[in-house]
């Protein structure tokens, strides 16, 4: 039996991948997790094979699922998402699997196929196939997850993909972040606070409750007369900083 976990916000979409689950026997569902925190510590207490995880969840998304847990202790992933099929299959590229909300009974069954060779065990040469395409999960992962990590970012017209290192600043655009990459402005749906917890705090600072910048881009700091101030970034833009966040500034400016 495939050790099973379903992590989504959505009950409906819970119910959703449960019900086409019971018609494969070799599935057994362990239980379900409607947020992050409680899916990170489902993962660690039932240790599933695989895990059903929503890409977009408040507070910690499914990227910071994979953070807490750790790539490498990470199951086999299925990621599901209500992004759009140019997002889908630019994961894909990477040699993960994603579903896309919603899905019919075709769409899902060849999930499950892809899940049984993953998974599947059998004679050595199997089992070596079965690692190898564990090593391309985790590569993937790890590109998604690191330096040259990306954000999937919604445009005016598509969605789209937001390499870290374009980054030059973020801003809190109600419960949502807008991202500001190369004289692009794109909507991450996803909070200001829920980004800083994921992104590489020595390229990244958190510069007031509505604001965080990529510290490389920084070519002026101004203080201000109470240890607030304004920076001024390579783009042009210039933004304020609060005396609650102004270490990490003083910290970059002394490396």
């Amino acid at each position: 039996m495939i050790r099973t976990l379903i992590v989504d916000d959505e009950p409906l979409a819970r119910r959703a991948v449960r019900q086409s689950l019971a018609g494969f026997g070799d599935f057994d569902v362990l239980g379900e997790a409607g947020h992050g925190a409680e899916a990170v510590a489902a993962i660690g207490t039932v240790r599933p094979d695989l895990v059903f995880l929503d890409v977009q969840m408040p507070e910690m998304d499914g990227f910071g699922v994979i953070e807490a847990i750790g790539v490498d202790a990470m199951p086999l992933t299925v990621f599901v998402t209500a992004f759009d099929a140019y997002a889908v299959r630019a994961f894909e590229a990477e040699a993960l699997d994603y579903l896309l909300k919603p899905f019919d009974d075709q769409r899902f069954a060849r999930v499950i196929e892809r899940v049984r060779r993953q998974i599947g065990t059998g004679d050595g040469q199997r089992d070596g196939q079965r690692d190898g395409q564990r090593d391309g999960q985790r590569d993937g992962m790890r590109s998604l997850l690191g330096g040259q990590g990306r954000l999937v970012a919604r445009g005016d017209r598509a969605t789209q993909l937001v390499r870290l290192d374009e980054i030059d600043w973020i801003s809190a655009a109600g419960d949502y972040a807008e991202v500001h990459a190369g004289g692009r402005s794109l909507l991450i749906h996803e909070s200001l606070t829920s980004l800083e917890a994921r992104l590489p705090q020595a390229a990244f600072a958190r510069i007031h409750r509505a604001a965080i910048v990529r510290l490389d881009r920084l070519v002026e700091v101004r203080p201000g007369t109470h240890g607030d101030g304004v920076v001024r970034l390579a783009c042009g833009a210039e933004l304020r900083f609060s005396r609650r966040y102004r270490e990490p500034i003083d910290v970059y400016l002394t490396r």
